[in-house]
């Protein structure tokens, strides 16, 4: 299954993975800034105005109070998420073996510990190639990692550091996600560690390459700032429950920054843990989870009100053979519905591979029954 979305990776513009090199970002001493500088000027810094030449409008004491209030609430719910995450938190240390054998460091990202004895969320693209690894906790503790297993195809891994009674991130529910809702993203971007910053939900359903080929669906889009080494941190709700996993910006965009939903990492970390990889069926369709018309799902009665638009079909795949077409919705695959993309993903993951499956699609305003064999994908 992969999907496509050209909003969200624009041609000329790079989509950079955010694990930090390791020649970038490295302090050589303590220093104070003086000021601002611009082409080796100091700027001087000038008030625009004191308060007291400034006339006071009627209105602005009540105004003052009511956005003191909404402030003050923001950054209580901010400081509350980051207070319960934080500790969760791990700067991820990656050393590779050059060619002739030769150790090296080979940078850092971010990552999560979701449960007490050790397992860690992070990205594929972090730990891909390494040689060892270890992680380092909020309060310093340095402490040796294994890799469990990885996915280059959704860009997730599962890491295990040896120990126990760790603090643990609560997992939360990223189809509960509304555009315009706050997010705080939390990592060790450039080695500075657990740096928070905040933003909002600025689009849901976005869809990126992953460095395997493979389109990663259903992807949260933000403008929480991420730099490099923010790789595989946790971006969370203002409850402080982890919404998703952070992966990627493009450059040289503002702004444009995403994460893997916490849903799809729930799936991938439990089939790592399980089996130490993510076996999956393949279709060959691109698609993205869209409404359906709500006279269509009462005439047909359908068990939900949104389906996956077929928006592509690889030509000789198992979905072209069992005659499916772009502008189809997929609303049941199997014996199940199928209103996401992460939902159809679950569904081919599965054991259907090799099985003759039912597909109902609307198309048009018709239902159609279709059998497809789904194969193992190559990646």
């Amino acid at each position: 299954m992969c999907a496509r979305d050209a909003t969200a990776a624009p041609l000329g513009n790079p989509v950079q993975l955010l694990d930090l090199p390791p020649s970038v970002g490295r302090l050589t001493r303590p220093g104070l800034c003086p000021g601002p500088r611009l082409a080796g000027f100091t700027m001087p810094v000038v008030p625009i105005a004191s308060p007291s030449s400034v006339p006071p409008h009627p209105s602005d004491s009540s105004t003052r109070g009511d956005d003191r209030s909404l402030l003050d609430a923001y950054s209580r719910a901010v400081i509350g998420a980051v207070e319960r995450v934080s500790p969760a938190v791990v700067r991820v240390n990656v050393v590779r073996q050059r060619r002739g054998g030769r150790a090296t460091a080979g940078g850092s990202g971010s990552g999560v510990v979701f449960t007490p004895d050790g397992f860690i969320l992070t990205n594929s693209h972090v730990v891909s190639g390494a040689s060892s690894l270890n992680v380092l906790l909020t309060d310093g503790h340095e402490l040796a990692a294994r890799l469990i297993g990885d996915d280059p195809d959704t860009d997730l891994a599962v890491l295990r550091a040896e120990a126990s009674g760790l603090s643990a991130a609560a997992l939360g529910d990223s189809e509960a996600l509304r555009p315009g809702q706050v997010v705080i993203a939390i990592g060790c971007p450039f080695g500075f560690e657990c740096t928070v910053t905040s933003g909002i939900v600025s689009a849901l359903g976005r869809s990126l390459r992953s460095k395997s080929g493979r389109l990663m669906d259903g992807i949260i889009q933000t403008d929480a700032a991420l730099n490099p080494g923010n790789s595989g941190g946790p971006l969370v709700d203002s409850a402080g429950a982890v919404v998703g996993i952070n992966t990627a910006i493009i450059q040289p965009a503002q702004g444009l920054c995403f994460a893997i939903p916490i849903n799809t990492a729930k799936f991938v970390a439990s089939g790592l843990i399980k089996d130490g990889r993510i076996r999956r069926g393949f279709l060959g369709i691109g698609g993205q989870g869209v409404p359906l018309p709500r006279a269509v799902v009462r005439f047909h009665r359908l068990a939900s009100e949104r389906g996956i638009l077929v928006i592509a079909v690889e030509s000789g795949s198992p979905a072209a053979r069992a005659g499916l077409r772009e502008g189809d919705v997929i609303v049941r695959f199997g014996e199940q519905p199928v209103p996401t993309v992460d939902a159809l993903q679950r569904q081919l993951a599965e054991g259907v591979i090799g099985s003759s499956t039912r597909v109902l699609v609307v198309r048009a305003t018709q239902l159609h029954t279709l059998t497809v064999i789904p194969v193992q994908s190559k990646s």
